[in-house]
């Protein structure tokens, strides 16, 4: 993602319903900030009709006149939205999910022929102006590329769409060149804050999407290194010191765990955005990477390695992770709680991924409410607090950590299949009331059994300060 003063950055990971261990499509994110405190919430944004209302982006004066339909979504918005909602991800009543955005950095020849628009649409508002009005995964591609063709693009960003059938991923690079891809259903891709895509088959609208004339602006001003091939990446992306140290080993690591087998440089420009992967791909392996810090290798800023190797390369996980979230959409056909959003605030590593129905017409007050300062009754609040705590005395409080990350796991699982088979004894609005009662049930579970560990942790530590003595009895 994109901050306003210097790089940011995020990283995603997509998953085609072939390729999943569950059948379900997965796109998921983790976005970072530049600060460690950045307060989010997690809301239902209701559904809207006979609107006659004008979106103006507090962040750059970006004008747009809404639909006047709408349809409910989930969002996670920041606690202060002085600078724009940044609603950044959720699933729409129409089980399409978007997630918004992965920075990209385009390269300075194209962006000398068609600069950014400065008022032009931006991360701030991305999700506010496409997801209440989309009605698949491809269609947001459509509708987000019309977006771009009228007001312009402010900045490089990597948006990701899914339904129960396609992933779609798009970047917009310019002030108006994009493309997208449809991520094949056997299938995952990564990215991470560079130029992902590669090649794109314009004999192809089915499984690839284009700005209006994205041929000709490369061709007509001499952009394409390539000479025989018409490659995104090459033509539009960077290849810098900082990209082989802060973007392609976050990619390795992540294709390093889901492709043991291949062999491949951190450091790689070359490193493929789609892959095929050695196994069924579940919702755990995704928190996995998502969770990552280059464990077990010796560039793990937590591990053993060298000082130097310890700060060679950008980790997934970071204590400025706002919001790390995975939006899984079963088969949505028969399954009337399809939708599941996964929402872990706090530093991933250290934060279980909550599971909440998206079929839902209200949120629990511990994520919807959001004090200015600490309080534990908040969700924000409470994984912060978590992460601090146990980051510091990870040798004496990680396993601890990881026990209890991995029970709520194994419950998270059994409650969805215990929903399941109770969701199809409703339909429509009282189908969408017990949802919501579930979702609420999900995060007293989650905060209560977080307050019990961030307790008995707060009392071990206190045994751990080095301002204790024993006088020696020889004395």
């Amino acid at each position: 993602m994109t901050d306003r003063i210097e790089l940011s950055a995020c990283t995603s990971i997509l998953v085609g319903k072939k390729a999943s261990l569950d059948g379900a499509t997965y796109i998921s994110r983790n976005e970072d900030r530049l600060v460690a405190i950045h307060p989010k919430r997690f809301l239902v944004q209701p559904a809207v009709t006979g609107r006659k209302e004008v979106y103006t982006s507090p962040y750059n004066g970006l004008t747009v006149p809404l639909p006047e339909k709408g349809y409910r979504y989930t969002s996670t918005p920041n606690g202060d939205e002085s600078d724009g909602p940044n609603e950044e991800d959720g699933f729409n009543e129409k089980n399409v999910g978007e997630s918004a955005t992965e920075s990209v950095y385009a390269n300075e020849r194209v962006l000398a022929y068609d600069p950014f628009i400065k008022s032009g649409l931006a991360e701030d508002s991305m999700t506010t102006l496409v997801l209440p009005f989309i009605d698949s995964a491809r269609d947001g591609v459509r509708y987000l590329g019309e977006l771009v063709k009228k007001y312009g693009s402010a900045e490089g960003n990597g948006v990701q769409f899914n339904d129960a059938d396609e992933v779609w991923y798009m970047e917009i690079v310019t002030g108006h060149q994009w493309v997208a891809v449809r991520i094949p259903d056997d299938c995952y891709a990564v990215a991470a804050n560079q130029i992902a895509i590669e090649e794109i088959d314009f004999n192809d609208p089915d499984n690839y999407m284009w700005a209006d004339g994205i041929q000709e602006f490369v061709a007509n001003n001499q952009l394409n290194p390539d000479a025989d091939r018409w490659n995104f990446r090459h033509i539009f992306g960077t290849d810098t010191e900082k990209d082989h140290h802060y973007n392609t080993p976050r990619v390795w690591f992540a294709q390093r765990y889901l492709n043991p087998e291949i062999e491949q440089d951190p450091e790689s420009p070359e490193l493929p955005f789609i892959r095929k992967a050695s196994r069924k791909i579940s919702v755990e392996d995704i928190q996995y990477i998502l969770k990552s810090h280059y464990n077990e290798t010796k560039y793990d800023p937590l591990g053993h390695g060298s000082e130097h190797d310890k700060k060679t390369y950008r980790a997934i996980s970071l204590s400025r992770t706002a919001n790390s979230h995975i939006l899984q959409m079963r088969d949505s056909k028969t399954n009337g709680a399809a939708g599941v959003q996964w929402i872990s605030f706090g530093v991933p590593s250290f934060c279980p991924h909550v599971p909440f129905f998206t079929n839902a017409n209200d949120t629990d007050d511990s994520y919807r409410n959001l004090p200015k300062t600490m309080s534990l009754d908040s969700a924000y609040w409470l994984y912060e607090a978590l992460a601090m705590v146990v980051e510091a005395h990870y040798a004496e409080f990680i396993q601890a950590d990881l026990d209890y990350q991995k029970e709520l796991a194994q419950w998270a699982r059994t409650k969805i299949r215990e929903v399941d088979q109770q969701a199809g004894n409703f339909a429509g609005a009282k189908l969408t009331d017990y949802l919501t009662t579930q979702n609420h049930k999900i995060a007293t579970h989650y905060n209560q059994a977080t307050q019990k560990l961030l307790t008995e942790l707060v009392m071990q530590g206190a045994e751990l300060s080095k301002l204790t003595f024993k006088m020696d009895p020889n004395l």
